[in-house]
């Protein structure tokens, strides 16, 4: 009996064979693990709304992007992140603009925009803003903070737009202005403000509506300043080599995100800020509502201060930020 040997069929069998070997390195080599970090404690408010979007991503980015979370400020201290993204030892974070300004300062603008995001989406300003992040080494990726004023947090009575004599607890958002209100201002990182205030290190601080509670501050805060100044800013921000790297159905499947993480920012405006006012006011924390004429003065100050920081840190950009977010 004479066995005839096909060489086509065999090393059509070989090649199936291969491709089907192949195929699942194939799939692995298409997914991208990134590293994420967080400016804000685990658990806290400023943090949930960025673990609902690692978890969101982890379920339905199988095969393409997972994110392995490392944690918040125990992992890459706060003020260290913008660093660790611009040279690439992180591949995301949660952060403010206050928390990388030392990076890259234009992003600072965000907080002294009176035009919504997705305004600014639409007319060019964010992507305008990313042009300049990514020579810094960064790109704005989503917006995750919106709708919140910031205030003046105070242990001692004031009723004029004026911080003479106090000692207050700053970030970069707002140091310039401050400074203009004659504080002595103060650079303490949010897991140490609680032991400033109860050993009077600090007589003050600047903070949004929302979020005080989670640090206990509530417990040394005896007075809220109104009115509030302007708009809070939470965002994930990318290391641009991370960005650049993505395959294009890696950075489709990033992009279709955006809506649906931005989108939870309603709710922080329209009910966790209320809600944070009432549980203030029921936790004894006073309100000083100035008079009219300084409550003016305070909100131009502050606008005057925010730009002029930000035309003096980017002169190139700073103006046409400004143009882009500023309604005329």
């Amino acid at each position: 009996m004479t066995i005839r040997f096909d060489k086509r069929g065999f090393i059509g069998a070989a090649t199936a064979c291969a491709v089907a070997l192949l195929a699942p390195v194939a799939a692995q080599a298409q997914e991208i693990t990134l590293k994420a970090v967080n400016a804000f404690q685990e658990g806290t408010y400023y943090a949930r709304n960025f673990e609902r979007f690692v978890k969101k991503v982890n379920e339905e980015g199988k095969g393409l992007v997972q994110i392995n979370y490392l944690g918040g400020p125990k992992a890459i201290p706060t003020m260290e992140q913008g660093a660790a993204l611009r040279n690439g030892v992180v591949d995301l974070a949660n952060t403010t603009a206050s928390f990388i300004a030392g990076v890259a300062p234009e992003t600072l603008a965000i907080n002294y925009a009176n035009l919504r995001w997705a305004e600014m989406r639409k007319n060019g300003a964010v992507d305008y803003l990313n042009k300049v992040l990514l020579d810094r080494g960064l790109y704005y990726y989503a917006r995750t903070g919106e709708g919140i004023p910031y205030h003046i947090y105070l242990n001692k009575k004031i009723d004029k737009a004026d911080l003479s004599g106090l000692k207050i607890r700053i970030s970069p958002i707002y140091r310039d202005f401050f400074t203009k209100l004659g504080a002595t201002v103060m650079q303490v990182a949010p897991g140490e403000v609680y032991t400033a205030l109860d050993r009077g290190v600090v007589d003050g601080y600047g903070w949004p509506l929302v979020g005080i509670f989670d640090l206990g501050w509530h417990e040394r805060t005896k007075y809220r300043v109104d009115p509030g100044f302007y708009d809070i800013e939470l965002g994930i921000v990318f290391s641009a080599r991370t960005w650049n790297k993505l395959s294009p159905a890696q950075r489709e499947f990033l992009n279709k995100q955006v809506a649906w993480v931005e989108g939870l920012n309603v709710e922080m405006a329209t009910k966790d800020g209320p809600a944070d006012a009432k549980r203030q006011a029921d936790a004894g924390i006073q309100i000083i509502k100035l008079p009219d004429a300084e409550a003016k003065k305070l909100l131009q100050t502050s606008l005057e201060a925010g730009w002029a920081a930000v035309l003096s840190a980017s002169p190139q950009h700073g103006p046409k930020l400004r143009e882009m977010m500023v309604r005329k």
